[in-house]
């Protein structure tokens, strides 16, 4: 039986790369052991990384003038990073909220300094819509304005570039940008953001690994007060190996852009991703059983959250699906439900097997149901 995991994260891998992962994992380029078993200044090891920045860089076309970071404590380690780095003496910036994983952040700012946050969302014929960039408010002498462009576990998207700032060298604000879970989904312009971070268990690699972009132009605020593992300079300044790095998941995120770029770059995924997200909203919509609240204009492309009509139904659905090998696709304890979480490494053959599955369930239940 052919298992297809929908967990939201730590989520599915490519298959290339844990066929390549476990063939190497013994003996790694014929030194007789594994690459998490030897020194991270090793030349070997260095070279792992080198192609790992290389590869990223080119994946998402980042400007000679940011840097790219590996560093520890996934997207809830950031959240303590992005203020105790960018913070300057007024700290304050502006945290726009969509979801659970935004308002997350703008908890843990507060703790350094004074996080307005801005709740995006209304609703439109009982479904979740986000306001447009336009309409967001930004307040003057900020240090930096965040937002999410995909909760995780609401499946709200926002498919905007940010356009609330003017697009030059003297911009009038910092914008910071949590991508853990669209990261690497769907093509983007790094030039319009100041930071982009992202825990790695969604498109990048295993869990305990972030990735951070930063201009080169904020390194100058991480001041000697923000934990020397948090900080951003001294980060950027040690090649990201301050101290050892999680090497083995840095060797699994450089296979996985490298699978990236075999399969055509971001642009080609995207468009798979598209396909996709669409089969299973289709599928959704077209249904009496199943629903989703959220608006189609945010309608995230990696985390489809759905319900069914009789939450009684949930356990049962649930065990079908597993017995099925259609694994992971419990909700978010916070909200419920279902959630299907179908990054860059599920391929279109799993959501139509979800479909298929769903179509089923709902004619030999929906008596149960009515």
């Amino acid at each position: 039986m052919i298992v297809y995991n929908f967990c939201a994260g730590p989520a599915m891998l490519p298959k290339a790369v844990l066929k390549k992962a476990q063939a190497e994992l013994l003996d790694w380029q014929g030194l007789g052991c594994s690459v998490m078993e030897i020194s991270h200044r090793s030349k070997e090891f260095i070279a792992v990384y080198e192609q790992a920045i290389a590869s990223i860089k080119k994946l998402m076309n980042i400007p000679d003038n940011y840097s790219v970071l590996f560093m520890h404590g996934g997207g809830r380690g950031q959240f303590s990073a992005v203020p105790l780095n960018l913070f300057t003496e007024r700290a304050m910036a502006n945290y726009f909220t969509t979801g659970s994983w935004s308002s997350s952040a703008v908890q843990e700012a507060n703790k350094f300094g004074n996080a307005k946050e801005y709740n995006l969302t209304y609703l439109e014929n009982g479904l979740t819509r986000v306001k447009p960039f336009i309409e967001w408010p930004i307040n003057e002498h900020l240090d930096y304005v965040h937002y999410c462009p995909n909760e995780t576990v609401d499946g709200i998207e926002i498919f905007e570039q940010p356009v609330f700032t003017p697009h030059s060298a003297t911009r009038n604000h910092t914008i910071v940008a949590d991508f853990s879970s669209t990261i690497l989904s769907r093509e983007i312009n790094v030039a319009d953001y100041d930071l982009i971070y992202a825990g790695a268990q969604k498109n990048i690699g295993p869990s305990g690994l972030s990735l951070v972009i930063v201009n080169n132009a904020l390194l100058k605020r991480s001041q000697n007060h923000v934990p020397s593992i948090m900080n951003y300079s001294i980060t950027a300044e040690k090649g990201s190996m301050f101290n050892t790095p999680p090497t083995y998941a840095i060797y699994l995120a450089k296979l996985v852009f490298d699978w990236l770029l075999e399969q055509g770059g971001i642009k080609a995924i995207e468009k798979k991703n598209i396909q996709k997200s669409a089969l299973l909203y289709k599928t959704i919509d077209q249904s009496k059983f199943f629903s989703n609240s959220v608006h189609p204009n945010n309608r995230s492309r990696m985390n489809v959250p759905f319900t069914l009509k009789d939450p009684k139904l949930d356990d049962v659905f649930l065990t079908k699906a597993t017995e099925r090998g259609l694994v992971g696709l419990k909700g978010h304890r916070s909200v419920g439900g279902m959630r299907a979480s179908i990054y860059n490494a599920m391929p279109l053959e799993g959501v139509q097997a979800l479909v298929d599955f769903m179509k089923e369930f709902e004619t030999s239940h929906s008596n149960s149901t009515f």
